[in-house]
C-alpha cells in the first residue's frame, strides 16, 4: 500500500507557500476589482504581489485571463506534443501560482480575494486555493508509525524536466481508457506527486517515480514496466486506483493512494479545476517548485536557473 508518497514532496519540497501580508477592514464591503497597473509583457518572476484583496483579485482576474489566451495561442500554433510551453506562458502561470499560495496562506486575505473574483475566474480559483490548504493540512510522517525514534532527514531535492504535456496527455487518455480512470484525476496525482514529473526525489517512504510508488505496490500493480518511466508510472496509478474503485468510489481509490482525506481533497479539486476547462492542465503543468529554507523561499525550476 502507499503510504502517504507525497507528504515529504508536497508538504516541505513542492509549491511551497508564497506569502503576502494585507487584508480588509472589518465589515467593509467588496467592491468591484480596478484593473491593476502593470508593465506591458508577462512579469516577472518576483513580481511584487498586491496586498489588497480588490487589487489581489484584478491582478488574479488579469493574469487567469491572459494565461488562458497564451494557452490558446500555443495549443493552435505550436506543439505541445514535442515541445514544453515558452517562456510568456510560464511567466504567467509563475505568477498565477504565487497569487494562488499568496491566496492560501493568509485565509482572510485570500477568501476576501475570492468573493470579489468574476465568475469565469472565481471557481478555478477557488479549486486551486482549496486544493493547497488541502495539502498543507495533510498529516506529516508516516500514520503507521508510533512516533519513537527520530525523522528520518528529507532526501536531497532532484529535478529535472518533465515530459511534453501532450504527450502526457496521451499517457493519461492510454490509462483512462485501459482502466476506466479520469485522465484528469490522474493529471492531478501526478502534480501532486511530482509536479508531472520535475522533482525526481524518493520519498522519505521510499516512494519513487513521477507517480510516487512504493517498490511493492509496484510489483503489484505496474505490470512489469518501469517505476521511473512516466508512461508506465501514469498506467500504474491507474491500475492501482482502478482496484481500489475508481471511478465509483474515487475517493475511497484516492485514501488507497494515499492514507489522508486532505489528500484526496486537494487531488479532487485539481481534477474538478481541469475537468472545468482544460486549459487548467497547461497552466498546472507550467507551474514551478518552490522550497522552504532557513532564508524563505526559493525557485529551483522555470526561467533564468
Amino acid at each position: 500500500m502507499l503510504i502517504l508518497a507525497a507528504l515529504a514532496m508536497a508538504a516541505t519540497v513542492m509549491l511551497v507557500v508564497l506569502l503576502v501580508a494585507g487584508g480588509e477592514e472589518e465589515g467593509s464591503r467588496p467592491v468591484a476589482p480596478a484593473a491593476p497597473t502593470r508593465p506591458p509583457g508577462p512579469p516577472s518572476p518576483d513580481a511584487v504581489l498586491p496586498v489588497t484583496p480588490q487589487l489581489l483579485a484584478a491582478e488574479v482576474t488579469q493574469t487567469t485571463r491572459a494565461l488562458r489566451m497564451a494557452i490558446d495561442a500555443w495549443t493552435a500554433e505550436g506543439n505541445p506534443l514535442r515541445e514544453r510551453p515558452p517562456e510568456n506562458l510560464v511567466l504567467l502561470a509563475m505568477h498565477q501560482q504565487r497569487l494562488a499560495f499568496a491566496m492560501n496562506g493568509q485565509p482572510r486575505l485570500g477568501d476576501t480575494t475570492l468573493a470579489l473574483l468574476p465568475a469565469d475566474v472565481r471557481d478555478e480559483a477557488a479549486d486551486t486555493v482549496a486544493a493547497r490548504r488541502a495539502l498543507a493540512d495533510i498529516p506529516k510522517g508516516d500514520p503507521d508509525d508510533d512516533g519513537g525514534g527520530d525523522e528520518p532527514e528529507p532526501p536531497p531535492i532532484r529535478t529535472g524536466p518533465p515530459e511534453p504535456p501532450d504527450l502526457l496527455r496521451e499517457h493519461y487518455d492510454a490509462a483512462a481508457e485501459r482502466f476506466d480512470v479520469r485522465w484528469e484525476l490522474l493529471a492531478a496525482v501526478n502534480l501532486v506527486e511530482s509536479g508531472f514529473g520535475r522533482l525526481r526525489n524518493s520519498s522519505v517512504a521510499g516512494a519513487q517515480g513521477p507517480m510516487q510508488f512504493i517498490p511493492a505496490t509496484w510489483e503489484a500493480y505496474g505490470m512489469g514496466g518501469e517505476i521511473d518511466d512516466p508512461r508506465d508510472a501514469i498506467l500504474g496509478a491507474a491500475n492501482y486506483l482502478s482496484a481500489s474503485g475508481a471511478p465509483e468510489d474515487q475517493e475511497g481509490a484516492l485514501f488507497a493512494y494515499n492514507r489522508s482525506t486532505s489528500y484526496g481533497e486537494a487531488v479532487s479539486r485539481h481534477a474538478g479545476a481541469i475537468d472545468r476547462d482544460p486549459r487548467h492542465f497547461y497552466a498546472l503543468y507550467a507551474w514551478q517548485v518552490y522550497v522552504a529554507g532557513p532564508d524563505g523561499t526559493k525557485r529551483i525550476t522555470g526561467p533564468g536557473l
